[in-house]
């Protein structure tokens, strides 16, 4: 059979479409890369060209999980009939939508990310994530800025702070998870729970609006995404 020669992004693209599959059938730690490069038929070193090791293989998975997100809410972004605060919760609603129809896969992702000993590779991946997501919200900020919607002085800063909203929940997350029993995870649903609507709140606050403007979460979103991984192992 003679080689078949592939444009480097499409190579690229298919070793993560082999590692992802993997990775979700097989776990991130029971895969192993030797598992990887043999399901995409490449050799050792075509795989070391695109990426280092395992971890940049993680990380350039959530990359793509950012950017198909991004892709996602895009028109709502540009959507010239809503005001900023209309394209605020609108990013943030299909932000949402986006996780619950996800988050079995990304659990079976990106679950090591919440042990104690891959916390760096935690925050690495948060740091690709955010570098998607924050041009937009700076975006929309300063609109809502510019036509008064919004109160503040550091656009960027809001950005930032949401963004952090995620990271600030890591140890929350890691508990459940650490502790594997349903009464962990109820805990941990309520934390993540008050946790949003304190957020809400915030993030109102900050940007001099009224309570209850902004919504990140929604009634049964939290429940959703922390046992959608479970309920997919019980259907398996």
């Amino acid at each position: 059979m003679p080689r078949v020669i592939k444009h480097p992004e499409l190579r690229r693209e298919d070793i993560l479409d082999h590692a992802q599959a993997l990775f979700v059938t097989q776990g991130y730690d029971r895969a192993s890369l030797n598992d990887v490069i043999a399901s995409a038929g490449i050799s050792k070193g075509a795989f070391y060209h695109y990426f280092p090791s395992k971890e940049a293989l993680l990380e350039a998975l959530a990359d793509r999980f950012a950017r198909q997100a991004l892709a996602g809410v895009q028109g709502i972004v540009d959507d010239p009939g809503l005001g900023p605060l209309g394209r605020l919760n609108g990013l943030l609603s299909q932000s949402r939508q986006a996780k619950i129809e996800t988050a079995a896969e990304a659990w079976a992702l990106f679950e090591t990310m919440f042990r104690q000993e891959n916390l760096v590779l935690f925050h690495r991946i948060n740091l690709a994530a955010s570098a998607s997501f924050s041009p937009l919200l700076v975006k929309i900020i300063r609109q809502g800025v510019e036509d008064g919607t919004f109160r503040t002085f550091d656009p960027e800063g809001v950005a930032d702070i949401v963004m952090q909203f995620g990271l600030a929940t890591h140890d929350v997350v890691a508990k459940a998870i650490a502790g594997g029993s349903d009464a962990d995870m109820e805990i941990a649903i309520e934390v993540l729970e008050k946790r949003v609507r304190l957020y809400e709140i915030a993030l109102d606050r900050i940007l001099g609006l009224p309570d209850g403007s902004i919504r990140i979460g929604e009634p049964g979103y939290i429940r959703t995404v922390m046992t959608a991984r479970r309920k997919a192992d019980k259907a398996g």
